[in-house]
C-alpha cells in the first residue's frame, strides 16, 4: 500500500497481481529449522542459548500451546482478525515467548552481513501488526518485541556453517498498525487509484 496504492487496490480487488521475483529458499529453510530448534527447548521448558544468555529474557519462556502455535504459524492461516464488515487480516509469527500473563512476540531474520542501524527498523510495522492481532484476539502483550537475527561467520573445515546471533529489542505502537489498517479499509473502499507505478501502469 505504501509503496503504490494502486498496485495495493488491484491486488485487494482481485483485478491484477504484481508479478513477485524468485523468492529466496534459504529464509524459509531457516525459518523450519529454527522453529524445530525453538520446539526442542520449548518441551525441555526451557529457552536456547539465543536467549538464555540475554538479559532482556529474564524469566520468560516459550508459547507452549502446540495446536495454537501451528495455525499462527502457519501462512495459509496465522493469527487472525476479521473486522465488522468481514475484512479479514492475518499474519504468521515465528514464534511466541511469555511472561507472566503477556505474549511477546519474537521474529527471526536471517541476513548475510551485520546489521546496520536502521535494519531492525525495516520490521516495525510487522511486528507492531503481529501485537495488533494478538490484542484483537484477547491477548495481552508485553510493548515490545523481539527480533532474533542470524548472520553467517565462517565455514568449518567439517563443512559446519557458523552463525553469529544478535537480538534486538524493538518497541511495538500498535496504535501505527490499527491507523494503517484503517487506512487501508478506507483506500479499498473508494475508486481505484488513478497514479500509476511501472508495474501498474496500463491496468
Amino acid at each position: 500500500m505504501k509503496e503504490c496504492p494502486r498496485c495495493f487496490w488491484l491486488a485487494q480487488h482481485k483485478v491484477w497481481k504484481r508479478p513477485s521475483g524468485i523468492f529466496p529458499t534459504l529464509p524459509s529453510g531457516m525459518d523450519r529449522i529454527l522453529k524445530i530448534h525453538f520446539d526442542k527447548f520449548m518441551e525441555q521448558g526451557k529457552l536456547p542459548p539465543e536467549l538464555c544468555e540475554n538479559n532482556d529474557c529474564v524469566d520468560m519462556k516459550i508459547f507452549d500451546d502446540k495446536e495454537k502455535m501451528k495455525i499462527w504459524q502457519s501462512n495459509f492461516k496465522g493469527i487472525q482478525f476479521t473486522d465488522k464488515d468481514g475484512n479479514l487480516l492475518r499474519g504468521a509469527v515465528d514464534n511466541i515467548l511469555v511472561k507472566g500473563k503477556k505474549l511477546i512476540v519474537l521474529d527471526y531474520k536471517t541476513r548475510g552481513y551485520p546489521l546496520k542501524e536502521d535494519t531492525a527498523q525495516h520490521s516495525q510495522n510487522q511486528l507492531d501488526t503481529y501485537n495488533f492481532l494478538l490484542r484483537k484476539n484477547g491477548y495481552k502483550t508485553e510493548d515490545y518485541a523481539f527480533l532474533l537475527f542470524y548472520i553467517p561467520r565462517e565455514v568449518m573445515a567439517t563443512g559446519e556453517v557458523i552463525f553469529d546471533t544478535e537480538l534486538v529489542k524493538m518497541k511495538v505502537d500498535v496504535d501505527s498498525a490499527e491507523n494503517i489498517w484503517k487506512k487501508a479499509m478506507m483506500l479499498l473502499n473508494k475508486n481505484c487509484p488513478q497514479e500509476t507505478c511501472e508495474w501498474c501502469e496500463g491496468r
